[in-house]
C-alpha cells in the first residue's frame, strides 16, 4: 500500500485509522443484489443455495461468501445481479419511484442503472450513458440479462447529452469516474495507478461532469453525485466547488441512516453527505443529493410513430406471444420492442433503446436472445421448456436438448428465463449465443 495513501487516511480517520488498517487484512465485502422484475425476495432466498445475510444498505442486497457463482443459472437468467452492497447505496439515496424519468450519466458496468431499471419496474424512462464503447457494450449486455425493456444505451460525453437533452430528466445519478481507492482489495490496478496527481485530475474531470449533469436535470429535480473513493478532494471539495458554481442547486439530506457524516469543509454541511468506510460495512462509497431549485416539468422528448411491420415478424409475434407488444419499432430489418413510445434521441449515439427483438432474414425472423428474456415477455410467451438442472448445463455449454417441441421456444430454470431454442419435434436445437457458451470444463455452481 503506497505510504502517501496511508498518510491521508491517517488524517481523514484519526483514532479508526487502526480499525482501517484491519480492515485492509480481511477478505473484502461480497455481496449480490436481487432483481425484483425478475424473482420476489421471497421466492429467492427459498431457492438460492448460497447463505445471504441482509444487507442494511439497500432491501434487495445480500452479503455472501461465494466468489465465483457467476455461471449459476440464477445469475444468467438475470435473478440477480453480483453487486458489493456499499454499491447499492447511491441508488438509495436516489430515491427512485415508478414513473420517473432518469438519467445514469457514467452507467458502465450496469450496477446502478441495473438497479434503477428494477426500482422503475418497467415504466418511466431511464437513459444510460457511457463514454467508453467497450464498457458501453458490458452495460448493454447486463441490461439484456436482466430483462429490462424501459431504457436506452448511449455512447457519448457527457457534455453531448447535455446540448441533446436539457432539463429532461427528473433525477440524474452521476457515479463519477475516480481514484478508486475504496476498490483497492478488488482491483489491484486501482491500487499501482493511485496518486496524488491521479486524484487531483479525477476531481477536474467530476467536475466537468457535474456541469454537463446540472444542464439536463429539469428544476425541481434531484441529482445524486457518488463515488467509490475516500478522498476530499473528489467528494466533499467537489460538491462545494459545484453548489459554488451553480448556486440554485441545493444540498439535502440524503435520507439514509446507513454509512455516516462526511468531512467538514466551507459550504459543506457534513450531516447531509454520507460516507461508507470498511468499518460501517462496505468497501467504500461517498454520497450527496442536491436538488435543482424551481419546479419546472421536464423537457418533452418527440416520440417516434410505431413502425408498420413485416409480415414475417408480425407472423412471429402472433405465433410468439399471447399479447401484442404495445410500441414496435423496425430499423434496417431489426425489431425492437417497448411498453412506451420510442423517443427521439437527436444525433446521439444509441447502442440500443428497447427490447432487440430480432431481425428479418431472407424471408424470415429470426429472434434474438433480448427477446426471451425481457420481463414484459415472460408472462405472455406460448412456447416455454422447463430444464431440469442436467438439461440446463447442457443447454448453457451449447447442446440441443431431446423435446418433442417445435417451433421457437423459450428455456427455463426454475420458471426464469436462459435464452431459447427451435424444436423439430425430436430436438430442441440450441440457439444459445455462442460467445456466452459455458466452456465445456465448467461445472454449474
Amino acid at each position: 500500500m503506497k505510504e502517501a495513501f496511508l498518510d491521508r487516511m491517517k488524517e481523514y480517520l484519526k483514532d479508526e485509522y487502526e480499525a482501517y488498517l484491519d480492515t485492509l487484512q480481511k477478505p473484502r465485502f461480497r455481496g449480490l443484489r436481487v432483481n425484483e422484475t425478475r424473482c420476489s425476495i421471497e421466492k429467492f432466498l427459498e431457492i438460492a443455495p448460497w447463505d445471504c445475510q441482509p444487507s442494511a444498505i439497500c432491501p434487495q442486497s445480500f452479503y455472501i461468501q461465494e466468489e465465483h457463482i457467476g455461471n449459476h443459472p440464477l445469475h444468467l437468467s438475470g435473478v440477480f445481479y453480483l453487486q458489493e452492497p456499499s454499491a447499492s447505496s447511491a441508488v438509495e439515496v436516489l430515491d427512485v419511484q415508478p414513473g420517473e424519468w432518469i438519467l445514469d450519466l457514467c452507467a458502465a458496468p450496469g450496477g446502478k442503472s441495473t438497479q434503477i431499471a428494477s426500482k422503475l419496474g418497467n415504466t418511466g424512462f431511464l437513459l444510460c450513458n457511457e463514454i467508453e464503447f467497450k464498457r458501453a457494450k458490458i452495460l448493454l449486455s447486463n441490461m439484456e440479462r436482466l430483462g429490462f425493456s424501459e431504457y436506452a444505451i448511449t455512447n457519448e460525453r457527457p457534455d453531448q447529452i447535455a446540448k441533446a437533452l436539457p432539463c429532461s430528466f427528473d433525477k440524474v445519478l452521476v457515479d463519477a469516474p475516480c481514484s478508486g481507492e475504496g476498490m483497492f482489495k478488488k482491483h489491484e490496478q486501482a491500487m499501482e495507478d493511485w496518486s496524488e496527481e491521479q486524484v487531483q485530475f479525477c476531481a477536474v474531470r467530476q467536475r466537468e461532469i457535474l456541469r454537463s449533469a446540472y444542464e439536463v436535470l429539469r428544476p425541481g429535480g434531484i441529482m445524486v453525485y457518488s463515488t467509490c473513493t475516500y478522498s476530499k478532494e473528489e467528494n466533499e471539495e467537489t460538491i462545494a466547488a459545484f453548489l459554488s458554481e451553480f448556486p440554485d442547486m441545493e444540498l439535502i439530506d440524503c435520507g439514509v441512516s446507513f454509512g455516516r457524516r462526511g468531512f467538514e469543509l466551507p459550504g459543506i454541511d457534513a450531516n447531509k453527505v454520507r460516507r461508507i468506510f470498511p468499518m460501517d460495512g462496505g468497501e467504500g462509497h461517498f454520497m450527496a443529493k442536491m436538488r435543482k431549485q424551481g419546479e419546472t416539468p421536464r423537457r418533452v422528448i418527440k416520440e417516434l410513430r410505431p413502425s408498420v411491420m413485416d409480415r414475417y415478424a408480425t407472423s412471429f409475434f402472433e405465433e410468439q406471444l399471447d399479447v401484442s407488444d404495445p410500441y414496435l419499432m423496425m430499423q434496417k430489418e431489426k425489431v425492437y420492442a417497448r411498453k412506451q413510445p420510442f423517443l427521439s434521441l437527436g444525433r446521439l449515439n444509441v447502442l440500443r433503446q428497447g427490447i432487440l427483438c430480432g431481425e428479418v432474414i431472407k424471408k424470415r425472423f429470426e429472434p434474438h436472445q433480448q427477446f426471451y428474456m425481457a420481463s414484459i415477455h415472460q408472462p405472455h410467451l406460448t412456447n416455454v421448456y422447463e430444464m431440469n438442472l442436467s438439461e440446463c448445463e447442457q443447454f448453457l455449454k451449447g447442446y440441443p436438448i431431446p423435446a418433442s417441441k417445435r417451433g421457437f421456444i423459450c428455456m427455463r430454470y426454475e420458471g426464469f428465463p436462459l435464452g431459447f431454442g427451435k424444436g423439430d419435434g425430436n430436438w430442441i436445437k440450441n440457439r444459445y449465443p455462442k460467445g456466452m457458451r459455458m466452456n465445456e470444463q465448467v461445472k454449474l455452481c
